[in-house]
């Protein structure tokens, strides 16, 4: 099993400790395509354009600054150093040892620097958009993905892949359709089903730590689907040959966030 996230916009820099460890993350094989990632987020971070570069305000120049020397900055796994309601509503910290191994074992973060990264892998914390446009080397989706399907298609294998992404962060990998399930959330309102992105993403945060915490991972489309329903409304629409299967939850027109 497979659960692709994606990352906060925001992260939590790690108050101290050691640099990251390139040799230690997840997919060695994306290691000089991070490097030279890094090297062309510090040298635009450094220039009087950056902020506009970036697409970020005035008020992340701190974090814009961070980036130009990340590889001194303090590291922190990256389930401490992404944050947002759907890391909020994954609550890591809250599942048992045993799901945190799962967890470790099965998400992986897909991100604009590092490309995708393991639950546990530290990590800096930094400031890039997969839609940002670097010199050098374009939009990031695009040149990502040339070297994600690979490596993350060979990572999920015949296996189920659970894909909570936004669209941003999924026009950087496309896994095989047949074995993968994209979740996509709507609120009844008024009677008809609408798209609610912050809903979306408390409730993908959801779904990853329900499956996360049962005793058996589901080990299909349908599998999946009587997992979710056992929580929400869903249903399952089929993959066809270039898209994956889509789960659509349906929230109540009443429905409130769950704190963990």
């Amino acid at each position: 099993m497979l659960i692709l996230l994606p990352p906060s916009e925001g992260k939590k820099p790690a108050a101290a400790g050691p640099a990251y460890d390139a040799e230690t993350l997840a997919f060695p094989e994306l290691s000089a395509d991070r490097a030279e990632v890094l090297q062309a987020l510090a040298a635009v971070s450094g220039q009087e354009d950056a902020l506009e570069v970036l697409g970020v305000g005035v008020s992340l120049a701190g974090e814009v600054t961070r980036n130009i020397a990340l590889h001194q900055e303090p590291a922190a796994p990256a389930h401490e150093v992404y944050t947002g309601v759907l890391f909020e509503a994954l609550g890591y910290h809250s599942l048992t040892a045993a799901q945190r191994r799962t967890a470790d074992a099965s998400v992986v973060v897909v991100s604009a620097l590092w490309g995708a990264v393991g639950f546990a892998d530290r990590i800096p914390a930094y400031r890039l958009s997969m839609s940002v446009k670097l010199p050098g080397i374009g939009k990031l989706a695009s040149w990502w993905k040339s070297r994600l399907n690979p490596v993350l298609g060979e990572r999920a294998g015949d296996g189920l892949v659970i894909d909570c992404r936004s669209s941003t962060y999924a026009a950087a990998f496309t896994p095989p359709p047949q074995n993968t399930v994209a979740v996509s959330v709507f609120q009844l309102r008024g009677g008809r089903r609408k798209v609610v992105s912050h809903f979306a993403k408390h409730t993908r945060g959801e779904v990853a730590r329900h499956v996360l915490a049962r005793r058996s991972a589901p080990g299909s489309p349908e599998a999946l689907l009587k997992a979710v329903q056992e929580k929400w409304d869903a249903e399952l629409v089929p993959a066809t040959a270039k898209k994956a299967h889509q789960l659509n939850i349906i929230l109540p027109e009443d429905h409130s966030f769950a704190t963990k």
